[in-house]
């Protein structure tokens, strides 16, 4: 049964240019970078599902005023195997981010370009690549007439690049009955060339915007003014001491400790020869699940009021993204046991359990208690120009949830 699905799958070259062709056409950008939702792309997905006899497709619909449509959609396909109570479900982002600078493309970046194995295009890999490769799966059992040990379901989700909240956010939060107590979940949107790391857990995000008022003057007369650069500089090198904090290190994480860093630092204006009365930066901070973002920002704070002790300014520390890192997922867990051996099966590699300081949708099931790891086989292209996915890939990644599936 399943070598009929792995010959089927070696068969589907054509079928992944295809439907990367159709799906690099349609933009899916969020409102956040410009664009008008996922809704377009959605459709085409639907009805590329409708086209292989997949009947069991569920709407989820987020809504959102700032989209043409009313609403970010999500959709949810099942094929029911003989035991109806588990469900394998693999899941992937609908939308994309935006192609950037065009002038470091070589290609049209939403017209996809075949070299070879190659594909090239906005979105081939991030996240066409695991969309694809669970569309083939599909695609093959109902081509074999063959029912999988347990179900397989594909969760399609929007608003991934942007923060999650009209994706699976929504639909964990909404649409709990969507699951059942024993489902596994892989997410096909982290992995490199080696298709070696498997993703069980993921560090906490706290992203600030901080704000250092002090009072603007001549910078030849500085004892009129109050330096707000000089300030923020002092405290951008006490908040250096939150290493010394939350020292713990974990040997799953690369870098195995949290990190805190001072990052994207807003234009002064006015001219070389003003004493800046406001300046503004931001902070990223990785923290391991250890830690409570609540205590990291706390500390901060202390370090923001110490800085306007000492330079007479005002520090005001706004959250612009915070999401708590969940327990990692067991790596004794049944997903585990299964996703392994097939990785090392179809690749002959040596798979291995790695925590990663970005944030996919795991995080999201893993706070709703569910095993999610995150693997794939990418070129790591995502958000460059020139972003490129692998035929050969996406074919052998589907042989290995087809393992998982089948195991």
């Amino acid at each position: 049964m399943l070598e009929r699905i792995l010959a089927h799958l070696d068969a589907q070259k054509q079928t992944v240019i295809d439907v990367q062709r159709a799906l690099v056409a349609v933009p899916a950008l969020s409102p956040e970078n410009g664009g008008t939702g996922e809704s377009e792309k959605a459709e085409v997905l639907k009805k590329l599902l409708t086209s292989i006899g997949l009947s069991e497709i569920k709407d989820i619909p987020s809504p959102d005023p700032r989209v043409p449509s009313g609403n970010r959609p999500n959709l949810a396909a099942v094929i029911r195997g003989r035991d109806r109570t588990r469900t394998l479900w693999v899941v992937s982002h609908i939308d994309v981010v935006p192609p950037g600078d065009l002038s470091l493309w070589t290609t049209r970046p939403f017209e996809l370009t075949v070299d070879g194995d190659t594909l090239i295009g906005r979105g081939v890999e991030d996240d066409h690549h695991g969309i694809v490769s669970s569309f083939l799966l599909a695609k093959a059992l109902i081509d074999e007439r063959t029912d999988p040990p347990v179900n397989y379901g594909m969760l399609f989700v929007s608003d991934e690049e942007s923060g999650n909240r009209h994706g699976i956010e929504h639909v964990v939060k909404n649409h709990r009955n969507l699951f059942g107590p024993n489902d596994m979940f892989l997410i096909p949107d982290y992995g490199n060339t080696t298709s070696e790391p498997v993703d069980i857990a993921e560090k906490g995000v706290l992203w600030l915007k901080i704000s250092v008022t002090g009072k603007q003057s001549h910078s030849s007369q500085p004892q009129e003014g109050c330096n707000a650069l000089t300030a923020a500089a002092a405290l951008i090198l006490k908040l250096r001491e939150l290493h010394d904090l939350f020292d713990k290190q974990d040997p799953l994480f690369d870098p195995p400790q949290s990190t805190f860093e001072a990052t994207k630092m807003q234009e002064t204006p006015g001219s070389i020869n003003i004493l800046p009365g406001r300046t503004v930066f931001h902070m990223d901070c990785r923290t391991l699940p250890d830690y409570a973002l609540t205590d990291v920002l706390k500390e901060i704070r202390i370090m923001g009021g110490a800085v306007e002790k000492t330079h007479g300014v005002k520090v005001d520390i706004e959250t612009v993204q915070s999401t708590q890192a969940a327990a990692p997922t067991p790596q004794g867990s049944e997903l585990i046991e299964r996703l392994l051996p097939a990785i090392g099966t179809v690749y002959g590699n040596a798979p291995k359990l790695v925590g990663v300081g970005c944030f996919t949708v795991a995080c999201s099931l893993r706070h709703a208690g569910y095993p999610a790891a995150a693997w794939a086989s990418f070129n790591e292209t995502p958000h460059k120009p020139n972003e490129r996915s692998s035929i050969a890939l996406t074919v052998n990644d589907a042989k290995v949830i087809a393992r998982t599936l089948f195991a």
